[in-house]
């Protein structure tokens, strides 16, 4: 299996906006890139050894009954980056630099994917921030499309670790942390059948019952597009139209396009961990949880 991986990242301690990006503090931007990759190497990366001492083998390959090509494709612009303090070597990845709006980078990796179509089985784009570390994260989605299709995209749940302290000790919540909310793209588009047709699906995976439903917020910080998929949304005439109407560009450049093409879905709450990934840090938490208990 081919699998690109593009990520937009940018640096900015001048910027002063409300996004990680743009904090003055690099050591967060450092450490969410470096646990990035390093989740990325750890599940679909070639370096992957056994180690067995009884037989005086020191090391040998795993993981390779399917073995996976990986690409990593960091896009940066204007020079606004960390990547040179990164404590993990270049050759992991490609540097892509640019001159573009650096909160337009988003769409700068669309145009990657696209000069990519036919060299690879999936086309994924992830925000810099999120890290991966399900082995099976693919083959899910692999299943969920051989069932209803290539015009429905099963997208993952976004979680957060939040440490908090209780009465007597420690206490460790994992936050799912994409509310749920009535998708809109705008009077310009016909979403008519967003919410109106095939809401819930149900299937069986390895004895254990999964529920998965239309999903009401779209945003996951990612996408992960198999070829036909790829292919298919590269020919719309709205593909790196730059419409950042979902929020900002930064939400649009992994959502909107998305969902504009797809009929998206994601794990009910009552599973919500059969597909998922974790974004770096609590800070979606701290902020679900000063507006509840504000």
């Amino acid at each position: 299996m081919r699998l690109l991986v593009t990520i937009p990242h940018v640096f900015n301690p001048d910027g002063g906006g409300g996004y990680a990006s743009l904090s003055p503090d690099p050591q967060p931007r450092i450490l969410a890139l470096t646990l990035s990759l390093q989740s990325l190497q750890a599940v679909f990366g070639s370096s992957q050894l056994y180690f067995r001492y009884s037989d005086r083998i020191l090391e040998f390959a795993a993981n390779q009954k399917e073995p996976i090509q990986l690409d990593i494709v960091i896009c940066t612009s204007r020079g606004l980056h960390i990547l040179d303090r990164l404590p993990i070597s270049p050759q992991y990845y490609q540097h892509y630099p640019t001159q573009c709006e650096p909160m337009l980078l988003g769409f700068e990796c669309h145009g990657i994917l696209k000069s990519c179509l036919g060299q690879y089985d999936y086309y994924c784009y992830m925000e810099d921030d999120l890290i991966l570390s399900d082995p099976l994260f693919l083959q899910k989605i692999a299943w969920f499309n051989s069932f209803v299709g290539d015009a429905w995209l099963l997208q993952p749940n976004r979680f957060e670790l939040q440490t908090g302290r209780g009465k007597d000790k420690p206490r460790i919540s994992k936050n799912y942390i994409d509310p749920e909310i009535r998708f809109h793209t705008g009077e310009r588009d016909n979403f008519a059948h967003y919410f109106k047709d095939n809401l819930t699906v149900q299937g069986v995976v390895m004895g254990r019952e999964i529920i998965i439903k239309r999903a009401e917020n779209p945003h996951s910080g990612c996408f992960f597009l198999n070829q036909r998929q790829m292919a298919y949304w590269a020919g719309k005439d709205y593909f790196l139209d730059r419409d950042s109407r979902f929020f900002g560009p930064l939400e649009s450049a992994a959502s909107l396009g998305i969902a504009r093409t797809f009929r998206l879905y994601k794990p009910a709450p009552e599973n919500a961990n059969f597909l998922e990934i974790q974004h770096f840090g609590e800070s979606w938490s701290n902020k679900i949880y000063n507006t509840i208990f504000r």
